[in-house]
């Protein structure tokens, strides 16, 4: 794990506090422990680009809300995306996505809920508080990146459709607009996209409705207005541009497992122990640590939150459930 300078993430006085409660014996050492993560999360602090427009949210409470990993550079987090809808390539989505219109925009909640909504991009903006939260993201592909978030838990819009017992999945439908996305004219996917969890994933704090990265709306390229952030997953399973939320009965299809079920499973948790068919997922290439070439680092199982989510899959067999 590469750790952020105390001045990128924390002030100095509390690193090195926090760092002296790590050294702490083990006498009393658990509850220092959380007092030191309290103070570091309390002291989160990220620049802002000054690109888009702000949209600040207080530090997250949530436990796991907060990686010590350096972040990755605004510049590449906004410069090397996957969104097929936008091109293939990884460049693609920055130089095409000029064309998506983030406003207006509305959302509707349907399915096997008492209370079905359809909420504008403002309406969704006051529905909760607002959060930053730092998180890894780790793609299928073995590259990864450490952002910073803005939105809230997406139980919180969840729970205003007030979901009935028969809700056990949740499916997020993409925007498929060919007007506005170049790359819905193709047949790469089956558009629109669409991926989905079971609704205890869906409803656990980690799993993020985001709504800016770096202190800022989010850029088009990287799922404007809203996008889903499921950070123990590999990063195909946090939707972007959702224009539809369903909760169903059965599991619902992704539009990767639809492609390729054999690649890509529904769960698709970050497993180094589980290696795709073509590619061994032991390891990953950080963007903005050195280029290509830089030494890799060791994949961490649940993207290293395993403590957070692991009892969601107690008794699972993860390379079956892949």
């Amino acid at each position: 794990m590469v750790h952020a300078l105390p001045s990128e993430i924390t002030p100095e006085a509390v690193y090195l506090a926090r760092r002296q409660l790590l050294q702490a014996g083990a006498a009393g050492g658990a509850s220092l422990l959380l007092a030191g993560q309290g103070l570091a999360q309390g002291a989160v602090s990220v620049k802002r680009p000054g690109k888009l427009a702000a949209l600040p949210g207080a530090p997250s409470k949530v436990a796991g809300a907060f990686t010590m990993d350096k972040l990755t550079p605004y510049e590449d987090v906004t410069s090397y995306n996957n969104f097929y809808e936008f091109g293939t390539d990884k460049s693609d989505p920055a130089e095409n996505a000029h064309t998506l219109k983030p406003r207006p925009w509305a959302l509707s909640i349907e399915g096997e809920v008492g209370k079905p909504l359809k909420l504008s991009l403002d309406e969704l903006l006051k529905l909760g508080a607002m959060e930053e939260r730092i998180y890894r993201l780790r793609c299928v592909e073995g590259w990864s990146m450490v952002i910073p978030w803005v939105g809230y838990s997406l139980s919180t819009l969840i729970q205003r459709a007030e979901p009935t017992s028969r809700a056990k999945y949740v499916e997020f439908v993409s925007l498929a607009d060919p007007k506005q996305m170049p790359g819905v004219r193709t047949g790469v996917l089956d558009w629109p996209y669409v991926e989905g969890l079971r609704i205890d994933e869906a409803m656990h704090p980690l799993t993020l409705m985001a709504f800016g990265l770096y202190g800022e709306i989010l850029p088009n390229q990287n799922g404007a207005p809203l996008r889903l952030v499921v950070p123990w997953k590999y990063g195909f399973k946090s939707a972007k541009s959702i224009v539809k939320i369903r909760l169903v009965e059965k599991e619902p299809v992704s539009s990767w497992t639809k492609a390729n079920p054999r690649e890509y499973g529904f769960f698709s948790n970050v497993n180094p122990k589980v290696d795709h068919p073509r590619w061994s997922q032991a390891s990953e290439r950080r963007i903005g640590d050195g280029g290509f070439f830089a030494p890799r680092k060791s994949t961490l199982m649940f993207n290293g939150y395993e403590a957070q989510v692991g009892q969601l899959y107690a008794g699972m067999d993860l390379k079956k459930y892949y």
